[in-house]
Order: structure tokens, then C-alpha cells, then sequence
């Protein structure tokens, strides 16, 4: 019937899967025909029984006889908590086949990152970022592909895959497009949920068309059963036997076979016996079938089902307690009783001496719950322990370990915070934390427990701030915790302040602070009460600013505390609209020679990145934008290098974007923001990392004249009220009060620049620049409240002159120009024109020549206009000039 597929009973998971085994044949036609073909994912869904595994071994066949490398690999119930268990199996093998130098030139960059997580290398930090793991996985993957074109990929039992490999699988089924691979990944429908059924549902909407396996129809399973006992089987038998199994392919040949070991005939007078016969192949059947063959199998079985994977004779023999003979023994007899089997070979992969599996997960499934409470737990203990003494490390043991019954053991703690520590290096936060929540369930002595929770805190500080919160409060609440209490408080109030808890991460500090007496600690305590503040959206106490200035006015710069009160003091200087000239200064004498102070590095934890966020800030809108820039890329360059491509790197891009914005380098923005836009998805929406990647990118389209799209981009990632308590950069409300008259909407746009214009109020300050809401309003105003129009564009005047930098000055100058009338307007066009071009803003250089091109009528001033625009990627401002010009009625 199909290709390959051999007449034997053991073929009945094959018997009506033509139309799986067509679709496969075309997408292997298509992916062995040109190495430049687009790859292709095949999904076959089915319950238990229905026959992925065999659909697989048979796709395997096709295609390495079509001369296709297969790489395989399969999940299993008992090693879910295993990190990249599944992807492991995967991969090693070919890269095992590499000599080391030929991997890591192979993987190149990434090497340092997915080698650990493979366990090809050694990690090289105390803890990776999942998501840059997941990145490096799937670069690995793409760089092998098309060293061992035509490849297959075959991810069977997917359901029980850990969630590392299903987080790798999800985002490389995105990235096929330009890939030359075929993906086949079998699965049970349900069994799964959280994010593993997410998971799971990514990839299946990746793949094209999702098949699910349907039961033996009645002639079917008359062909099978006639094929296995013979032909002179009669058709009340067969329909008996289809009735007994439902057409389910495992249990009918499980039946099949135990009809032939029994000899019974296979007529309608014996096909009572069907169901006692059905009973006895399956479940509880198959348990005491387990036990028919003696205590000493029994125990082999079980031993082996505890280990799960790598079950070899002489491992199981150890964890069973018995000796080499007797253990070899007991595989045969389990072999021949069709429990375990030795694994088929495949091309390119090595198997080990003795190696054994289950010769069905429904039967590895059923073994394992047959053991006896008690018993399983023992196992698992011993274990634990025989992969500890043969050196395998905490984190293989850590699965075992898990499911010890808690026994105050100090030892298991201390093996199970290792186990934690060696998952966080290679990426896996979710296994680190299953081991320190089962570390604090046994529970660990009391003056370490507090260390474990605060330990379990750390562990999702880069994915998860919600989680982090819960874990160091109750640290924080615990006595113990001493020399680590103060960096504990630090990354707590860091945790709030991503998760937009701001108030409680002032309040957090603050109280710590108290605890303390005057000295470094609680400087430190009291920079980041300052830096919190400093960034809170709504409000800043007047008083606050003033203890800061009197702070900054003291400080040379000597240390890093100095440096930090002299970060802080610019950003708070810059953003209430003081001399730029004095921003600058401050900023300044917080470098060593121009540059970031040592212990106050991108990746430095004492302090934290959100400082040197603020100080890239403050210098971004004082016209240094080379310094800006310098700082944010190598932000970005340092974040990518650590692995950490959570909130960091998602921040690094939002903040080098806004460089490129304020530059005028608008398709150089528009891309960093977008690419951080999707790192904060990654984190979580409505946070205020996301908020300012979001808000970056829509300032950009609009800069880029680009209205549909900016709105639409705000539609999708929900760029609208209510708003983080935090500071957004750009500011939130003058972006979007301008996204809302750009598409008409004037009224709601005049409410949320007044609603700017309200927050600016209770800062107690304004900066033009920073939060052009007064600019944008202004001209709002002009037709229906010209008075009003003329006194905002007077006040931002006021203040971009008392602000000091070019670009302030530049844009207050073209607001009254637009309000302006004739000879007057040329002149206030003229004068923007002159400050702006000694910015480094070109875009707002660009937009200021077009208007006073159009104003003056001066072809010239057009022409150098339309350049300057086509140079920012600004397309309405080039076409606007250009239309000017090439209608030229009145130009000079």
C-alpha cells in the first residue's frame, strides 16, 4: 500500500497512513530537489497507540534512502524536568562527530553560548539568559543544516519534551522560511498545559498541515489480523478483534500477538476470548505479565524505567543490586516478552554496549507507575546518587533528587542549590527553580534557608519580575540573609521597578536605608531612593531636587558614589530643563577619562544598568548624541557579548534607537527599535521596558511620515493609556498626543498633550526637548485658540533659551514660525534653520529647511532640503519638497 512498508504485523501502525506518507514524500521532494528551498514542518497528531513512533521510523527509512541526513530525538514522561534533554539527543550526535576545533569553527560565535546547553562545552558564566540560549540553539541548528543538506528533523512524543527544547522548537519553526530543512514532530493531542501547550501550539501553527491520526477502520484491522495468524482468520473474528482495540494500532498487534503465542484459532467461535486476551496485553494486564517473568525482571524493569534514558545493562544492574549475569538475563527475558528492545541503529549515530529502551512509552509509562511508592523513591535516591559518584554533576542528578521525599537532608539542599546553579549557566531559569522550590521543601537549616529564597529570586530576575518580587520579600522577611540583604533589597527594588511598582521600589530602598548608619551601604541605599524617584513619571518633590543638588555639588568624582550622586544629579537636571552646558559637566565628570568607571560597567550589578540608562539620557538630550550613541551601542555590543538579551538588551536597543531617532538616522532607529520591541515581548507587555521600545518606534514612524503604520503599530502593541508610572523616553504623552492629530483625531490628541502638559506641571520643571508637548499643542491651538497657541510657543521659547542646546532653540524657533505670518514667518524660519543645522538633530534640521524653503519660495533652500530629508529616511519631508519644486509657481 505504501512505500516501504513490509506486509509483517509489526507494520500495523503503517496500514491507511498513505496520506501521511504522501505529504512527506513531496515535502522530501521539494527539500532534496534545491538546497535553496524554503523548509517545511509536518506535525502528526495522535492519542496513544495510534502508531507517530513507527510513522516516524518509517519516514526515517524514506529518507535516509534518499540520501537525507536524520537526526532524531524523543521526549519522555520521566525527564520533563531535564533541560534541552530533548535537543541534546538531537544534535550531540553530530556534533560529537566533530573534532572540537571543527564544532566551535562551525558554530563560531555561538559556540560560547549553545555548547553549554548541548553539553559540548563548558558554561562561562554563572548564569546565561534562556532567551540568548534559545538564539544560539537555533543558530546552531541553521549553520549544521546546511553543512548536512538535505536534513530531517524527527521530535517524536513532543508532549513530553522539556521546556527548553519546546522554546527552542517554537522559535526555530518561525525562522523555516529561509531554511532547507524538513521538521516532522509527532505528538499526543492535550497532555500538556501552561506554556508547554503554548509551546506546543506555536509549532503546530507553523506547520502546514497539521495530521491527525485516525483509528484502524474495521478493514484494516481484518488485514492485519489475516497478515499475523493467517489468512483463514474469519470475518466475526476480525470484526472482534477490531471491536475489542477500537482499531488502536498498539493494542491491536499487542492482541495479535498474544492470539498467536496462545494459538488460539482465529475463528468466530473463539472470539469471546478476544477480551481477556485484550486485557492482559495492556495496563494492569502488562504489569502482571511483568511479573510472570520472576521478582529478579520485575526489578530490572523497574530500574530501568526509574533511569528513563542511557539505560544500559550494567547501569541497570547497579541500581538494581544485582550482578552482571543475572542482569543480562533479565534483559533477554524482557526483550523476548516484548518490554524492552535494543534500539535500532541509524546512520551517523553510535550506540552503547548493552544499550536498551522500551519498546513503547506506553509501557515505560505503565512500568513506572507500577512501582511501589516507596520503592520508586528509594530508586530514585540511589540514582542520584550512582550519577553523582560517576561524576555527572549536580543538574543530571537534580531529576532524581526531585522526587526524594523531603527529610531535612542538609546535603540534598546543598546538591540541589549546585543543581541550580549549574541550570542557570546554561539557561535554564524554570530547572534551577524546580530545584531551590524542592530545596526549600525539605526544608534547609535555618540560617540557609533565607539564602535559598533569595537564591530562587535571582534565578528569574532575568524573565520573570513578578516571580522575582514574591521570592526576595520572602527572603527579605527571613533572618539570615546578612552580607547578601543589601544587593537582595537592590535587585528587589530593580524587580519592582520593571514590573511598574516604582512607589514600592522607593519605599523598599528608602526603609533599608534607615536600617543603616551613614557610610558606603547606605549611599548606595540612597542612590538608587534617588534614581527611582528621579524617573517616577508623575511626580518629583521639589525638596528632592534640591538635597540632590546639595549632594552633586560636593562630589568631584572620585569614587563611584561621587559618580553616581553626579549621574543623578544630570538626569534630574536635564529633565527639569537647567543648562544643558551644566548637564553636560556633570555627565562628564562622572567618566574616567571619557569613559564608564570600573564597577560601574553594563553588566556590573552594584549599581545596575538603569544608572547608566539615565547618564546616556541626559547626554542624548543635551545635543551630545555621539556620547549617547557610544554609550547605548556599547550597551548593546556588552549585553550580546554576557548572553543577556532579556530587559537589558531589550532597554539597549530602545535607548540606542532614540540616539539614531535624535541623530536623524530614522531607518537606523526604526530597525534597533523594532528589534527591541520584540526582546520586551519577550519579558512581558505593558512594562516599562516595553513602553519605551513602543514608544521609540512610533515617534520613529511618524518622524518617517509613516501615520498608517506608526498607528498601527500602536493598535498592536497597546501604545494607549493607562500609562507606567515610570519616565518614558521619548516622552509618552507628547507621542501620542502627536500620533492622535496626525490621524485626525485633533481633539483627543489636544486632551493628551494637555494631559502632558499637567505631568510636566507636577515634575516641577520642563524641558522642551524632552517633552515637546507645548511645541505640538501650540500649533494644535492655532486655529481655534490663537492667544493661548501664541503664549505655549512663548513658554517654550523661555525654556529652550534658559535649556542652552541648539536643537531646544532650533524647534521653539519653528513652532513660532508656524504661527507666524509673513516677512515675520521667513525670519523665524530663517533663524531655526541657522540654530538647527549646528544640531546634531538632522531631522529636525531637515524639516526646519523645507519649511523655510516653502516660506522664503527659495528653490535652493528646497533642493538642499529634499537631500537632507532623503538622507534621514524622512520620505513625506523629501516629497514635500519635492512637490514644491516641481510644480515651482512663485519660486526664486
Amino acid at each position: 500500500m505504501t512505500e516501504g512498508r513490509p506486509s509483517a504485523a509489526g507494520s500495523a501502525p503503517l496500514w491507511e497512513r498513505d496520506a501521511e506518507l504522501a505529504t512527506v514524500a513531496r515535502a522530501l521532494d521539494v527539500l532534496c530537489a534545491d538546497q535553496s528551498s524554503a523548509g517545511s514542518l509536518l506535525v502528526i497528531r495522535g492519542e496513544a497507540g495510534l502508531g507517530k513512533t513507527a510513522l516516524l521510523a518509517e519516514i526515517r527509512r524514506i529518507a535516509e534512502r534518499r540520501g537525507c541526513a536524520v537526526w532524531s530525538a524523543r521526549g519522555a514522561e520521566t525527564l520533563r524536568s531535564v533541560p534541552f534533554h530533548v535537543v541534546r539527543q538531537l544534535l550531540q550526535p553530530a556534533l560529537l562527530s566533530l573534532l572540537p576545533e571543527e564544532a566551535r569553527e562551525y558554530l563560531g560565535d555561538w559556540y560560547d553560548i549553545a555548547g553549554p546547553a548541548l553539553g559540548i562545552a563548558e558554561p562561562r558564566a554563572d548564569k546565561a539568559d534562556p532567551q540568548y540560549v534559545c538564539d544560539g540553539l537555533v543558530a546552531a541548528v541553521r549553520r549544521l543544516s546546511r553543512r548536512q543538506w538535505p536534513l530531517v528533523l524527527l521530535v517524536d512524543d513532543a508532549h513530553w519534551a522539556d521546556q527548553e527544547t519546546l522554546r527552542w522548537l517554537a522559535a526555530f519553526a518561525e525562522r523555516l522560511d529561509d531554511l532547507s530543512v524538513l521538521v516532522v514532530v509527532a505528538r499526543r493531542p492535550g497532555e500538556v498545559s501552561g506554556d508547554g501547550a503554548r509551546l506546543l501550539d506555536a509549532v503546530a501553527a507553523a506547520g502546514r498541515p497539521v495530521h491527525n491520526l485516525s483509528a484502524l477502520t474495521p478493514d484494516a484491522t481484518a488485514g492485519l489480523t489475516r497478515a499475523t495468524v493467517g489468512r483463514h482468520a474469519d470475518d466475526a473474528f476480525c470484526r472482534e478483534v477490531w471491536a475489542v482495540t477500537g482499531g488502536n494500532p498498539y493494542d491491536t498487534v499487542e492482541l495479535l500477538a498474544k492470539v498467536r503465542d496462545s494459538e488460539l484459532p482465529p475463528v468466530e467461535a473463539q472470539a469471546g476470548e478476544l477480551r481477556a486476551l485484550n486485557r492482559a496485553a495492556r495496563d494492569g494486564g502488562l504489569v502482571d505479565r511483568l511479573k510472570g517473568l520472576g521478582l529478579e525482571a520485575t526489578r530490572f524493569a523497574w530500574a530501568a524505567a526509574i533511569l528513563g534514558t542511557g539505560i544500559t545493562v550494567d547501569m541497570v544492574a547497579q541500581l538494581a543490586t544485582m550482578n552482571d549475569e543475572l542482569a543480562r538475563t533479565c534483559a533477554e527475558l524482557l526483550c523476548d516478552a516484548r518490554i524492552l528492545t535494543a534500539p535500532e541503529p541509524s546512520a551517523g549515530t553510535r550506540r552503547t554496549d548493552g544499550e536498551l529502551e522500551f519498546v513503547h512509552p506506553l509501557i515505560a509509562t505503565a512500568v513506572y507507575n507500577s512501582i511501589p511508592s516507596g520503592v520508586c523513591t528509594a530508586m530514585h535516591g540511589v540514582a542520584a546518587q550512582m550519577i553523582t559518584e560517576r561524576g555527572r554533576g549536580a543538574a543530571e542528578a537534580a531529576r532524581h533528587l526531585l522526587k526524594v521525599h523531603p527529610d531535612d537532608d542538609e546535603e540534598l539542599v546543598e546538591q540541589l542549590r549546585e543543581a541550580a546553579r549549574e541550570h542557570l549557566a546554561v539557561g535554564a531559569p524554570d530547572a534551577a527553580r524546580r530545584c531551590l522550590e524542592r530545596a526549600l521543601a525539605e526544608p534547609p537549616l535555618p540560617e540557609v534557608h533565607a539564602h535559598v529564597l533569595y537564591e530562587l529570586g535571582c534565578a528569574t530576575l532575568l524573565t520573570d519580575p513578578a516571580v522575582t518580587i514574591d521570592h526576595l520579600q520572602s527572603a527579605l522577611g527571613m533572618p539570615g540573609l546578612d552580607g547578601d540583604r543589601v544587593d537582595a533589597v537592590v535587585r528587589l527594588s530593580q524587580a519592582l521597578l520593571h514590573n511598574d511598582q516604582l512607589e514600592e521600589a522607593v519605599r523598599t530602598v528608602e526603609a533599608e536605608a534607615a536600617r543603616h548608619e551613614a557610610g558606603p551601604v547606605r549611599m548606595r541605599l540612597r542612590a538608587f531612593q534617588f534614581m527611582w524617584e528621579g524617573i517616577h513619571g508623575e511626580t518629583v518633590s521639589p525638596a528632592r531636587s534640591r538635597r540632590l543638588a546639595e549632594l552633586a555639588s560636593t562630589c568631584a568624582g572620585r569614587d563611584n558614589a561621587e559618580r553616581v550622586l553626579l549621574i543623578l544629579r544630570a538626569f534630574d537636571a536635564m529633565t527639569h530643563g537647567e543648562s544643558a552646558d551644566e548637564v553636560i559637566d556633570l555627565c562628564d565628570r562622572a567618566l574616567v577619562n571619557g569613559r564608564l568607571a570600573p564597577g560601574l560597567g553594563w553588566t556590573d550589578t552594584e549599581w545596575g544598568m538603569e544608572l547608566l540608562m539615565m547618564l546616556g539620557s541626559a547626554y542624548t538630550y543635551a545635543d551630545r548624541l555621539d556620547r549617547a550613541e557610544s554609550l547605548f551601542a556599547e550597551a548593546r555590543r556588552v549585553y550580546t557579548t554576557a548572553g543577556w538579551h532579556g530587559v537589558h538588551l531589550s532597554l539597549a536597543n530602545a535607548f540606542l534607537g532614540l540616539a539614531y531617532r535624535r541623530q536623524g538616522r530614522l531607518r537606523d532607529a526604526e530597525s534597533t527599535l523594532r528589534e527591541a520591541v520584540v526582546l520586551a515581548e519577550r519579558v512581558g507587555r505593558r512594562l516599562p521596558l516595553y513602553w519605551s521600545a513602543t514608544c521609540g518606534l512610533v515617534d520613529t514612524l511618524l518622524a518617517r511620515g509613516r501615520v498608517k503604520e506608526a498607528w498601527s503599530v500602536a493598535e498592536r502593541y497597546g501604545f494607549a493609556p493607562p500609562y507606567p508610572s515610570t519616565i518614558v523616553l521619548p516622552d509618552i504623552r507628547s507621542v501620542r498626543g502627536r500620533l492622535l492629530l496626525a490621524v485626525g483625531r485633533t481633539e483627543d490628541g489636544i486632551n493628551e498633550l494637555e494631559a502632558a502638559e499637567k505631568t510636566a506641571a507636577s515634575r516641577g520643571g520642563h524641558n522642551p526637548v524632552l517633552a515637546p508637548w507645548s511645541i505640538d499643542l501650540a500649533q494644535a491651538l492655532a486655529g481655534q485658540d490663537p492667544d493661548r497657541a501664541a503664549q505655549l510657543a512663548a513658554d517654550a521659547r523661555r525654556q529652550a533659551e534658559r535649556f542652552g542646546t541648539d536643537t531646544a532653540v532650533g524647534e521653539a524657533l519653528r513652532c513660532a514660525a508656524a504661527l507666524a505670518t509673513g516677512q515675520r514667518a521667513v525670519q523665524l524660519a530663517a533663524r531655526a534653520v541657522t540654530y538647527l543645522e549646528a544640531s546634531p538633530c538632522q531631522y529636525e534640521h531637515a524639516a526646519a529647511r523645507v519649511e523655510y524653503g516653502i516660506a522664503a519660495r527659495s528653490a535652493a533652500e528646497l533642493g538642499r532640503s529634499l537631500d537632507l530629508a532623503r538622507a534621514c529616511g524622512a520620505e513625506h519631508l523629501a516629497a514635500r519638497a519635492r512637490e514644491v519644486l516641481e510644480t515651482g509657481r512663485g519660486l526664486r
